[in-house]
């Protein structure tokens, strides 16, 4: 092509998407739909106080039900009937698809030293003992910051063929049991770090040595007792139950390139589970009612609510696992919010593009921009400092970022520890959990800090609806009016373009 060739075209073409711009019809060129906009509008909306209702009526169910709201209940399946029931009723089609899992059933659990009995409950997925035990000397990890999360814990002492105590917290139960397992040891008992029994957790991944939970008293004891004798038995069966999801999708928007919202709606079977999860769940509620199920958006917004998580993340894997190639294709990005109301809150915000080189690597393409929104709104609006948080495989983001969709989200913190300069930011105390009820009976309406809640909530809503908008940053899929601009002017161009060679051949 000549260079007079070039010009004339150039010049064609800024006249022709100048016209395309004047004169593209209306069904073409639909009316832009504000992002900012809707943000703001759904922001104001939802509530302190909505929220809180939701949070009221989760608690109330666990009452009425045994004191939990855990899979395989009927405070679950109460739970269940009470969100769906308000999606149905603000006009969602609601489905509750049913998946399967498995239950272990209790036959053995206890630690023996000496005449002292010992509950541990087998974790889940992890190996059981033969009959009668595995007996070996009891060795105690040392309490440090990250105990059992590093191989040198674990120097300086022989576990061959012994038994480690180990304390709960800083990093998952399974990289604490295979470094044990490295180490020599033919048995793990983690000790809960919070008041109560450390039940309902799993390893995340079949484990290798037999592995038990248990409560921080009975840990403080076993700690006491480092290089006597122990007898670790850990045996049970498995039971095939069955739950439910709740998933809503707004009527309006593209379904190509879904918004997925999630958090998980089980308790542990030891409380009413308010903050964990009905923090997440009474906030993701509030925000589908309030955006409404036939809103003006662009990408249509899908609202999971998970079952059976606190059993190894297997509501939202079903879910994930259930769906086409080309359905997952259609899920843009995944926003997760789990634990979002913590009484002594952190204000975390998932690490998309593992720039705290810390744990498990960045997440799909697009989870670093996911993390940028939530940091920009807590930053910008709500003038609050936050830290980044490791994909650690502990939530319901897991199973979608291992099929490639990215995804991003907030949490307030669990079992960890505050450190002072976080008081300094976030102000509350220092050297607590972040969460001292995680897991426990106390977890119920006094265990939450409701501004944390409240900008939490806040910004759920704000990112939501943002995407909702234009997912152009996470995946390159401009808002429809953007895109009608481009095909009016392109479909000018070549208009153009023919006219002119009908002229000069």
């Amino acid at each position: 092509m000549s260079a007079r060739t070039g010009i004339r075209r150039a010049a064609i073409l800024a006249a022709s998407a100048s016209l395309a711009l004047a004169t593209a019809p209306i069904a073409d060129a639909a009316p832009a739909l504000d992002g900012p906009a809707l943000a703001k509008k759904l922001t104001k909306a939802v509530s302190a106080e909505g929220v809180n209702r939701h949070l009221i009526a989760f608690q109330r169910i666990a009452d009425r039900n045994a004191g939990n709201r855990s899979a395989g209940t009927s405070g679950y399946d109460a739970s269940v009937d009470y969100v769906a029931g308000k999606l149905r009723a603000a006009g969602f089609d609601v489905d509750t698809p049913t998946f399967t899992y498995p239950v272990q059933v209790t036959d053995a659990a206890t630690a023996k030293v000496g005449a002292a009995s010992y509950e541990a409950i087998a974790l889940t997925l992890s190996p059981q003992t033969p009959v009668g035990g595995i007996t070996g000397p009891l060795r105690a990890v040392p309490q440090d910051a990250t105990p059992g999360c590093e191989a040198d814990d674990f120097a300086g002492q022989d576990f061959k063929g012994a038994v480690a105590v180990i304390r709960r917290g800083a990093c998952t139960f399974d990289i604490k049991h295979r470094n044990a397992a490295a180490a020599g040891a033919i048995g793990v008992i983690v000790a809960n770090n919070i008041d109560g029994k450390l039940s309902g957790v799993t390893l995340g991944t079949p484990g290798v040595v037999p592995t038990g939970g248990v409560s921080k008293a009975d840990g403080d004891k076993l700690f006491a007792a480092a290089g006597q004798s122990v007898t670790l038995d850990l045996r049970y069966h498995e039971e095939q139950k069955v739950s439910r999801n709740v998933i809503a999708t707004t009527k309006t928007g593209r379904r190509d390139n879904l918004v997925f919202a999630g958090a998980h709606l089980d308790s542990v079977a030891n409380g009413a589970g308010i903050n964990d999860n009905g923090s997440g769940s009474a906030g993701l509620l509030e925000t589908a009612l309030q955006l409404g199920s036939s809103p003006k958006l662009n990408n249509a917004v899908r609202f999971g609510w998970w079952g059976a998580e606190e059993l190894g993340l297997i509501g939202s894997t079903k879910y994930v696992q259930s769906l086409t190639f080309e359905q997952q294709l259609d899920i843009a990005l995944y926003l997760n919010f789990d634990m979002i109301g913590s009484p002594n809150a952190a204000y975390f915000v998932y690490d998309g593009d593992n720039s705290d080189a810390v744990g498990e690597p960045a997440g799909p393409y697009g989870s670093a921009q996911i993390e940028k929104a939530f940091v920009d709104y807590l930053t910008v609006e709500k003038k609050v400092q936050v830290e980044g948080t490791d994909f650690s495989g502990r939530s319901d983001y897991g199973e979608f970022i291992k099929h490639g969709i990215p995804a991003g989200g907030l949490f307030t913190g669990a079992e960890g520890i505050k450190t002072p300069e976080q008081v300094a930011k976030w102000g509350g105390t220092a050297g607590v959990a972040y969460d001292p009820n995680y897991h426990g009976k106390g977890d119920n309406l006094g265990n939450i800090d409701r501004v944390a809640l409240d900008r939490n909530a806040d910004a759920l809503a704000w990112v939501t609806a943002s995407y909702a908008i234009s997912t152009e940053s996470v995946n390159g899929v401009p808002a429809r009016a953007i895109r009608a601009k481009a095909r009016a002017a392109s479909k000018s161009f070549h208009v153009e373009e023919h006219h002119t060679h009908d002229a000069t051949s």
